[in-house]
């Protein structure tokens, strides 16, 4: 039935290849302190391959001091079709030290299969599957697509509000699909049905007015990181379930991984044991998760035999879909105000938010990718969490609740996004542009 596409896509694909090292090339890092004509050349890259792709109306968009993102449309030949925006990032994460990288982390190099690079996996492989699946209708597929990338993704997506609020309706579409996922496996398709949220704050706790002699006044009076690790150690309970009253917790999802999988995935070292209770896929997607991101303290080189008067720690609790961002952010900073011992100071000042979400899986939009799936994969999709948040798809829920939200992508849990050798399955950036090629013609009908 899609034979034509098959065709399509097999013949395109060393051009779709070529496209993404090109790409992944570009050290497009978002993140402060990085260069942002880099993010800005990564940009213009981008839109030139929508414009080859046959997209019409290139052009950046930016407000106030944001990183630039991409915009591009097309129009139906059918007027009554519906309009679908594609969503990808062109951001990157830092690489992080060199010495752990096996390859240049920003020149692609293929391996057995795999593509590595920063940004292959996340996210300039959803630049490539939205390109691949409009080049295999010719440049016009039989809906109206409009395909919106950002710059600014993994910086936390700050000026996304100034976007929707400036750019609503330009975007304005029938259908969002958003190419920032993972398959469950490589050769398995998923459909991300919810996200995590997010709160964290910093807390300070002091003691004295400066250091003194730890000789003379320890045993006596607290030093700050004594308490600090105290205040800390009470995130927790004895197996390691977040100690945190008033989190909510989600229903325990129907699929589950292999706890050998997870640890080989995640980079374990051996003799580490996993923490809280409940399913893998529960404690990641269904329950709230929280981590000591980093602590202020001297460092051990320069440490001397003084009472350290302050400490400083940022803490961050993933929250789990149905949970309230300003609740949960309540309940931390309550926590850890009273779990300071011994009278000290404490300051805990809140950080970011983001709402968790949980995705309708009715409606045309999942059909026509099931469709999809089961023509590229020759299955179904199964329906997964994520444990992280994007914050692009709570604000596009609110901005656009008409419009049904699909979240797919082409990584799989090897694929190591974020970390150093991070890479992409090829097979997989194939089944996924011609997966949405299919689906763009099933939301044709």
């Amino acid at each position: 039935m899609h034979d034509d596409l098959t065709s399509a896509i097999d013949e395109l694909f060393p051009a779709l290849k070529s496209e993404l090292e090109e790409l992944v090339r570009v050290d497009s890092i978002s993140a402060p302190g990085f260069d942002p004509g880099r993010v800005r050349y990564g940009a213009e890259v981008s839109a030139a391959q929508l414009e080859r792709a046959g997209l019409e109306r290139v052009r950046l968009l930016e407000v106030d001091d944001s990183h630039p993102a991409v915009f591009a449309e097309v129009n139906p030949a059918d007027p009554d079709a519906p309009t679908v925006l594609l969503y990808a990032h062109y951001d990157v994460q830092p690489p992080g030290p060199a010495e752990l990288w096996s390859t240049p982390p920003f020149e692609p190099t293929e391996s057995r299969g795999r593509l590595y690079g920063r940004g292959t996996a996340d996210d300039k492989v959803g630049i490539v599957i939205h390109t691949g699946a409009i080049r295999a209708h010719g440049g016009r597929p039989p809906v109206g697509v409009k395909v919106f990338l950002e710059g600014e993704e993994e910086a936390g997506s700050v000026h996304l509000e100034g976007f929707l609020e400036r750019y609503r309706n330009l975007l304005a579409a029938d259908v969002i699909v958003v190419a920032d996922a993972a398959n469950w496996a490589v050769g398995v398709p998923a459909l991300t049905t919810s996200l995590r949220g997010l709160v964290d704050c910093t807390i300070t706790v002091r003691t004295l007015e400066a250091g003194v002699h730890s000789g003379m006044w320890g045993g006596v009076f607290p030093d700050a990181l004594s308490v600090l690790v105290r205040a800390l150690a009470s995130l927790h309970d004895g197996h390691g379930n977040v100690a945190v009253s008033g989190l909510a917790r989600g229903e325990r999802p129907l699929i589950d991984a292999e706890e050998d999988d997870a640890r080989q995935a995640a980079g374990v070292l051996p003799g580490v044991q996993t923490m809280g209770e409940g399913s893998i896929t529960e404690r990641l997607w269904a329950g709230p998760a929280l981590s000591v991101l980093s602590i202020d303290a001297p460092p051990v080189a320069s440490s001397i035999n003084q009472l350290v008067p302050e400490a400083r720690a940022k803490v961050s609790v993933r929250l789990a879909p149905g949970d309230d961002p300003e609740r949960a952010m309540d309940s931390l900073v309550r926590h850890l105000e009273e779990a300071v011992p011994w009278g000290a100071a404490v300051e805990v000042e809140p950080g970011a938010s983001a709402h968790p979400s949980s995705l309708d899986t009715s409606g045309r939009a999942y059909d026509a990718f099931q469709a999809g799936f089961r023509h590229a994969y020759g299955r179904d999709a199964v329906y997964t969490g994520i444990g992280g948040s994007i914050p692009f798809v709570q604000a596009f829920s609110e901005a656009f609740p008409g419009a049904d939200l699909v979240l797919t992508g082409a990584s799989d849990p090897t694929s190591y996004i974020h970390g150093p050798n991070e890479s992409l399955h090829l097979g997989e950036l194939r089944r996924s542009a011609l997966a949405e090629a299919v689906a763009l013609r099933a939301l044709a009908g």
